[in-house]
């Protein structure tokens, strides 16, 4: 009886910091609702993480939201936040794990916290897609730049797996689906080098 009494007193004290957390992104949500309609928008999104010190193009702002909008509405409700809150914190532990106090990840250390993630691309795959994320060009990733290669990840896996319907690993594309599947693509260097092709 007393280990079940010492789990229930766990689970309890879980439970309890789960509602506390929820309770602060829901003020923090509320907070960056500025006009009270129960959800937000790409750019109320992207100036509050800004706040945080995560800058990001309003092309990726604009994934997290896509990725996360279940109802499809181009906004964000609280729920829906909540799902990506999640999201962003695994990589942020992810990214935390593997900086080793130095405030940025290397091409390898990314390699190895996206299969820690549970992205599985080959070599020339990842590092052309790693290449194209490292904004500075020195092979230095901070923080801001994994989210978004990761960000591009998962939309792309997203995408690939609407495709991807007998679960094979494997598309076939016609030239309609791929214009489909590309029509998110802004014809300018910077979303070139921001991954915003999904």
């Amino acid at each position: 009886m007393g280990i079940e009494n010492e789990r229930m007193d766990e689970m309890k004290m879980e439970m309890e910091m789960e509602n506390k957390n929820k309770a602060r992104l829901r003020g923090w949500f509320e907070r960056v609702d500025s006009d009270k309609t129960g959800s937000i928008t790409a750019l109320q999104l992207k100036r509050a993480l800004a706040v945080g010190n995560l800058e990001f193009p309003l092309s990726v702002v604009q994934q997290m939201i896509r990725m996360y909008d279940f109802d499809r509405n181009g906004t964000m409700s609280f729920e829906e936040f909540l799902a990506l809150n999640n999201f962003l914190l695994k990589l942020q532990h992810t990214f935390s794990d593997l900086e080793r106090g130095r405030g940025f990840l290397l091409p390898d250390d990314v390699y190895e916290a996206s299969v820690k993630i549970g992205f599985m691309l080959d070599s020339p795959a990842f590092y052309s897609v790693c290449e194209s994320f490292d904004q500075s060009k020195n092979g230095k990733f901070r923080l801001d730049d994994f989210i978004s290669l990761c960000i591009f990840l998962q939309s792309a896996r997203n995408l690939f797996n609407s495709f991807d319907t007998a679960k094979q690993g494997r598309v076939t594309l016609d030239l309609n689906q791929f214009v489909y599947c590309t029509a998110g693509f802004e014809p300018n260097p910077s979303s070139l080098s921001h991954g915003a092709l999904l």
